[in-house]
């Protein structure tokens, strides 16, 4: 899994690549959680254009992302998902908490 992370303005950006399980969300969730903390972002885009893999860890992924922002009262975005995945994050509910786009 690659992550490259950009940061512009009170906007910051992480592109994911490859797979995305239990062993690779740990590093990601260290890298963005470090970098929103550096770059007190007001909005955060996890973009899993892409992403060729995701298990359950992807929606952990985002959920922890979300409270992060919550304690910066950022908003998030999650898009470049297939419809597939736009469906898996609606039913656990993340359609709740960020925008998610397909693409």
């Amino acid at each position: 899994m690659n992550t490259t992370i950009e940061a512009s303005g009170e906007l910051l950006l992480v592109y994911l690549s490859g797979e995305l399980d239990h062993h690779t969300a740990r590093t990601i969730r260290e890298q963005t959680d470090t970098a929103i903390a550096m770059k007190q972002p007001r909005h955060l885009i996890l973009d899993f254009k892409n992403v060729t893999f995701m298990d359950s860890a992807g929606i952990g992924l985002v959920m922890g992302r979300y409270r992060v922002m919550q304690s910066y009262k950022g908003t998030m975005e999650v898009r470049g998902v297939t419809s597939q995945t736009k469906k898996l994050f609606e039913l656990a509910g993340i359609g709740s908490i960020a925008i998610i786009k397909e693409g």
